[in-house]
Order: C-alpha cells, then structure tokens, then sequence
C-alpha cells in the first residue's frame, strides 16, 4: 500500500495532525493508499514556504532559459515513467489505461511546450509622445494556489503547474483528495529535476478547508481552480479578501450538433466518444447531443446500438472501453440524476444501472445511458451529471439547433457536425461556449487556449493564454530628455 506525504518547503512529511485519508480503486473498490490529510495550518505552512521562495528570487529571479531547462527535465523524467504512471493513474481514478497513457503522454509534452515559450519574447514597446518611450514587461503573479480535480489527476495539475512555474511562480498544489496518487509523484519528479524547495509545495486535504485558506490567504496572488460552479463561486467569494486573481475552469453541458448532412458514421463515433470517453466525467463532455429531425430516428437506433456494445470493466483490463467513476458518492449522484430523468417524464433509451454482476459488484460502474423525448426545462438537460449519461435532443433547423445549443447557464464546450463548410461557421459563431469543434469532438491541443463563457468559468488555460494567466503586466515609462517638468511656476 502507498504512503503519500505534503510536500512542503522542500521535505515530505505527515500532516500535522497525523490524520490519513484512504484512497480507493474505484474498479475494484480497493484501499489502495494511505494520504495524509492536511487541515488550515498545513496549508498556512506551505503559503508562508512559497512565499519566501518567490520574494528570495531563487526561482523567480532565475533567468527563464534556466527555468525552461528544469522544465525540459521534468518532461523527460514523466516520459521515463510512462508506464508507472499510467498505471497508478488508472488505479487512482478508474479510467482506461488507454486513456491514462494520453494523459501522461500529454503531461510531458504540456511541459516540454512552456519550456519553450518562457525563452520567447513577451514585452512590447509602443511609439508614445516625446520625449517618451514606453514599454510593457510581464512578471511572475507570485505565489498561486492551485486547486485541481479528480477526473484527471496529474493532467490538470500539470495544466496550472507548467505555466505558472514556466512564469517564474511558486506553488502550492492542492489534488482532489480523492485522487492524490500521480500529483504526489509529480511533485516528485519535480524534486528530481532540481526546483528549488519552497517553489513547489503539494497540501492533500477538504477543499473546504485547504483549498478555502487557499482562496481566503492573503499571502497567496492568485488562485487557479477546475472543477464544479458551485465551489467556483465560492472561491470567487473567498478571493474578494485581497482582490487575488482568479483562474476557474467549471462546469459544462455541452452541446454536439448533427445536421442531416453530415458525414453518419463519423458523427455517431464522435457523438459516443463525446460522452463515454472517461466515462463521461469530461468538463467538455458532448452530453447534449442534438441532431436535426430528418436523420433524427436513425442517429438513435445506431447510437444505442453501438453505445450498448461498450467493453465496461477494471481499466487495467486491455479489453475494457469504459472504467468505473471515481467513487460511492459519485455513482450514487449520477444514479440519482437517472431516477430524476425518469420522474421528469423523459424516456430511457438504455442503461440506466449499476453493473452488479460479480466482474463489477466491488467496483463504481454505471452503464452507458441516454435520454431521448426530453424536454429542455428538465434538470437532466440544464445540470451537469459528470458522468456517461446524455439526453438526445431534436431539432428543425439552424435557428432551433443554436437556441437549443444556447440554452443552458454553461459555455464550455461544443461541436457541429455537417459537410457545409458555411454552415459550420454560422453556427460555431453563434455558440456561446469557449471551446468548439467542426466535424471532430474533444481533441485537446497545449498550444491552443481552454476555457468557457457563462458560468463555465474565468480565464483561459494551456496556450500563450495560459502563460498569461500566470504573469503580471507592467507599464515601464522612460524620459529620453531628462529636465524640469515645468509644471509650476514656483
């Protein structure tokens, strides 16, 4: 069994109040670790650690080229445990191994891409009146809070970690308590690569108490959160304290919108990838799924066809599709969301259950399931479920698909689906929502920026907007003809 300690000016160490958290295999419903659980003063501890580290310059002050190499070395030592990784990564929080060893491949290379641009130009200068040259520079923030979830556990920390070091920041990191694992041999690969100590710092501990003293700190600049709306407004609120900056990425019901002309089968395995990849625990999941009435009755036979085929079992299984979700409390939620489904009158295409049979009866596992014959009032429709549950939804036409696509508190994440080019673009531009997609859905790119509108959130991760969420902007002024203003007289 693992033993995972804080991390906190550069020494592993329990919690001070000895307490552990067990950490469970959803698959199999396994304790599979033992994490020291971190109250208000271990996160006071590690703040006051990362504060030192960055008003003493030793990683801020360090010139970025020497940043990038630490960086580059990070990279290579995830690529080294690839496997390790993936492996734990699937244990922690139940989805494939296929899909772990995207996360972790993709871990490495979100590193290796802010390695590169830290060494790129960041400043302006601009042609102001004389005798005047003015010109911008971009600073560390400081010392920044990340607060990450559990359905990727290394990804989205890497995602706040490589740029806000890449930046010249310190950090204290704070992982879903429900999946510890790979954050903690993150921030051990960071330790190998040679980050200074006090730069990084790792608190395991209740959101409501770590990550509030995150948010509340007024030692802290800036605080970077993924997970659901609702703790996102209350870090918004803790965060009035010291007016910090604030990085949300929340919720989503995302809209996938296939017209007739699209190309079918192309539609339907991106529509089942859109919604049961990670077993539907995705930010950006596709779980409104909105398809023009013509081809209406035919999308849903095949869908419900292919969908009631998926392999779903132990992710360490090569033959399964679709892992379990990450816990009791959480298959208890979506389970709830189903009955909720049926009371509100909408019809059960399929799914529906949790899997009891003696393969899956010590594990988390809920079939794949949709909803057709909803209405767009209906909670199943409105909330996010987070897990593989989708509603169906007809429409006529353009005018009907956009007000249907629109119509939720979220801006996520959306997709179309259709061969006319025209087409495509109207719609994209009139979906409210930060990410989209043409003819594909979900792929994720560390070049290109992440985030939603509405109540999906604040901000933008990965890209050069990601590196810009983790610096300050400042206006230098030079006087090129240094004499008396001449203002008064006197």
């Amino acid at each position: 069994m693992l033993e995972l300690n804080m991390y906190v000016n550069g020494e592993w160490q329990q919690a001070q109040s000895g307490k552990t958290r067990d950490v469970i295999n959803p698959a199999t419903g396994e304790v599979i670790a033992k994490a020291a659980e971190g109250d208000v003063e271990d996160a006071r501890r590690a703040i006051a650690a990362a504060k030192e580290a960055f008003e003493s310059g030793v990683w801020s002050e360090l010139p970025g080229a020497e940043r990038a190499r630490v960086l580059f070395k990070i990279a290579d030592l995830i690529e080294a445990r690839h496997e390790e990784l993936s492996r734990l990564e699937t244990m922690d929080n139940g989805k494939t191994l296929r899909e772990s060893g995207f996360d972790i491949a993709d871990a490495a290379a979100c590193f290796r891409y802010y390695a590169g641009a830290v060494t790129k130009p960041h400043g302006q200068t601009y042609g102001v009146a004389d005798p005047m040259q003015a010109m911008v520079v971009r600073e560390p923030v400081g010392v920044c809070g990340l607060i990450t979830p559990w359905n990727f556990p290394m990804l989205m920390v890497v995602w706040k970690v490589a740029p806000a070091l890449a930046a010249g920041n310190t950090v204290v990191i704070k992982p879903s308590e429900i999946t510890p694992i790979t954050c903690t041999k993150l921030v051990e690969i960071i330790e190998e690569a040679g980050v200074p100590k006090g730069v990084v710092n790792l608190v395991m501990g209740p959101g409501a108490t770590v990550g509030n003293e995150l948010a509340e700190s007024q030692d802290v600049d800036l605080v970077s959160f993924t997970g659901g709306t609702t703790t996102g407004r209350n870090i918004m609120r803790a965060a009035a304290g010291n007016i910090k900056k604030i990085s949300l990425e929340l919720g989503g019901k995302s809209p996938n919108i296939i017209f007739a002309d699209a190309d079918f089968e192309a539609a339907v395995d991106y529509a089942l990838f859109g919604i049961y990849c990670g077993a539907g625990q995705v930010c950006s999941a596709g779980s409104r799924i909105l398809v023009e009435e013509s081809i209406y009755d035919r999308f849903v036979e095949a869908f419900a066809e292919r969908a009631q085929k998926i392999r779903v079992g132990n992710g360490l299984d090569a033959q399964s599709e679709m892992g379990p979700v990450v816990s009791q409390a959480h298959m208890e939620k979506i389970l709830g969301y189903i009955e909720i489904g049926k009371q509100e009158g909408a019809r059960l295409l399929f799914g529906g259950n949790r899997l009891t049979d003696e393969a899956h009866a010590n594990g988390f596992f809920v079939e794949p399931t949709a909803f057709v014959d909803v209405k767009q009032d209906m909670r199943i429709v409105q909330e996010e479920i987070f897990g593989p549950v989708c509603v169906i939804q007809k429409f006529r036409d353009e005018a009907q698909a956009i007000e249907l696509a629109n119509g939720t508190v979220y801006g996520l994440a959306g997709g179309v689906f259709t061969q006319d080019g025209a087409k495509a673009m109207r719609v994209i531009k009139k979906l409210r929502a930060g990410i989209t997609w043409i003819n594909a859905y979900h792929p994720t790119y560390n070049e290109a920026p992440w985030g939603g509108y509405k109540q999906s959130g604040i901000g933008r991760g990965l890209g050069t907007y990601g590196l810009d969420e983790f610096m300050e902007i400042k206006q230098i002024n030079i006087n090129l003809q240094v004499g008396p203003v001449g203002w008064f007289e006197g």
